[in-house]
């Protein structure tokens, strides 16, 4: 595992994820409010959907695990449309982001039930979860012309238990 190639996981927060989009949880939200005759407290839009010619759609993966040291062997866009990821079982999951494929990447620990949206056209690694069976509501766009595209690493990046 070549050392320049290796990813330090930060904390997932609202500051360093907002390059890339917006995390979605508790602590994120702006703006508050009750509904449903003052028996709910809606946190109010923590993510906005994109969809460019689409329609958003609600969906749920269940996701393998993925075991640390981790190859980094590709990242992905979606230049269409956002793609949000919210935990449904709280399990730490981690978020690979990058300006460009030509960038060094960034990797976040999402630790604490927090959810990811990640902007039209962001650079991302897809869903890498932690433990077997664990659950995300995605919530991104269907609809017609090639939203996605995926480039291979000329050499991967590591993320490794030590991160």
């Amino acid at each position: 595992m070549n050392p320049r190639f290796r990813l330090s996981l930060e904390p997932l927060t609202a500051e360093a994820f907002a390059p890339f989009g917006e995390v979605i949880g508790i602590e994120a939200s702006a703006e508050r409010f009750a509904i449903n005759a003052g028996t709910t407290e809606r946190l109010h839009a923590l993510a906005r959907v994109a969809h460019d010619g689409g329609q958003a759609v609600i969906s749920i993966g269940i996701a393998q695990s993925r075991r640390l040291p981790f190859a980094l062997e590709l990242i992905e866009r979606h230049p269409l449309g956002s793609q949000a990821f919210v935990p449904l079982d709280g399990r730490p999951y981690i978020v690979v982001v990058a300006s460009t494929p030509a960038d060094r990447p960034r990797a976040f620990l999402a630790a604490n039930a927090e959810g990811v949206n990640f902007r039209a056209g962001t650079w991302h690694h897809p869903l890498i979860a932690l433990a077997d069976h664990s659950r995300f509501l995605i919530i991104d766009r269907e609809g017609t012309g090639d939203n996605c595209e995926e480039v291979r690493c000329t050499e991967p990046w590591w993320i490794d238990a030590a991160s």
